[in-house]
């Protein structure tokens, strides 16, 4: 469960296809991010990987991961949701990518050729900027 729910906005924003970085661990500590499409199901967060991904091995290793997602019309605007994967799975027939694909590009995911794998994130916390802020830190935006 959350420690600070999505807002309804918040949830209304992670339900566009949006731009996405998620962030996983390597074995050495150091952080590693790449771009990724997402699905909000209910409060958890799907995505979907190539099975030769460097970073299945490292939630595989370390669940720990955030998902940052930005608003395709303000990019100062984000949602950053820091969590851990609670699931992993075979996306047999390729369901989930398809349905990335459709939220994403509005068709069928076109690779058909390797296989893929899904990982649900369970969100512990919520951090906001700009539209979604949700925290006391400044914002920058004023006078200095």
């Amino acid at each position: 469960m959350t420690s600070a729910p999505l807002t309804d906005d918040a949830r209304q924003m992670l339900g566009r296809p949006n731009p996405a970085v998620i962030a996983t661990t390597r074995r050495d500590g150091r952080p590693v991010s790449a771009a990724t499409w997402y699905l909000l199901r209910d409060d958890q967060l799907l995505v979907n990987m190539d099975v030769a991904r460097k970073r299945l091995a490292h939630m595989r290793r370390d669940p720990r991961v955030s998902l940052t997602v930005i608003d395709g019309d303000d990019w100062y605007t984000h949602v950053t949701a820091i969590g851990r994967v609670v699931r992993m799975y075979d996306d047999e027939g390729l369901a989930d990518i398809d349905a990335l694909s459709q939220h994403y590009q509005g068709k069928p995911y076109p690779d058909r050729d390797r296989a893929r794998v899904s990982a649900v994130i369970e969100i512990d916390r919520i951090h906001g900027w700009g539209a979604q802020k949700n925290n006391d830190q400044p914002d920058g935006r004023g006078a200095s």
